[in-house]
């Protein structure tokens, strides 16, 4: 979990765009963030193994 002052700091705007920080909007990791679905890796691997995520499961083969 990020700390709140670490979000704050990543909702505001930028003073260049290129400084722009993603964010996971669960637990707010900023690492392994991926952008179709606004969560870090390891969020969107819990979501999808629970089936929370619509069109997503887990393959096997």
């Amino acid at each position: 979990m990020a700390k709140a002052s670490v979000e704050a700091r990543a909702r505001k705007k930028p003073k260049y765009s290129s400084r722009k920080v993603l964010r996971c909007f669960r637990c707010g990791r900023k690492r392994g963030y991926i952008r179709d679905f606004g969560l870090c890796r390891i969020c969107f691997r819990e979501m999808a193994i629970k089936g929370e995520i619509p069109g997503v499961k887990k393959s096997s083969w």
